[in-house]
């Protein structure tokens, strides 16, 4: 297991309404328990390796089922993931 921090980025492809794709990836990142801080373009998460890449299967998998889609990932052993306030 290692320490991560993962950019992600779902493209739904040919929707109507791209947010039901995009919702089931933050579904899936919190059913996991993990973090993460939506963007414009992109959603960043930190954690365990294996509980992010489990995350995202997932997450793609149902964001599939509303369509085409296209998952672009970013993972990173070398950036520091972001700290809690108040906390180190």
């Amino acid at each position: 297991m290692m320490g991560v921090s993962a950019q992600v980025s779902l493209y739904p492809l040919g929707q109507e309404d791209l947010g039901p794709a995009i919702e089931e990836i933050w579904k899936a990142l919190a059913a996991h328990g993990l973090e993460y801080t939506p963007g414009p373009m992109s959603t960043l998460t930190w954690g365990d390796d294996e509980v992010i890449l489990s995350a995202l299967r997932d997450g793609f998998r149902r964001a599939a089922e509303h369509g085409p889609a296209v998952l672009v990932i970013t993972l990173t052993n070398a950036c520091p993931t972001p700290r809690k306030e108040g906390g180190a």
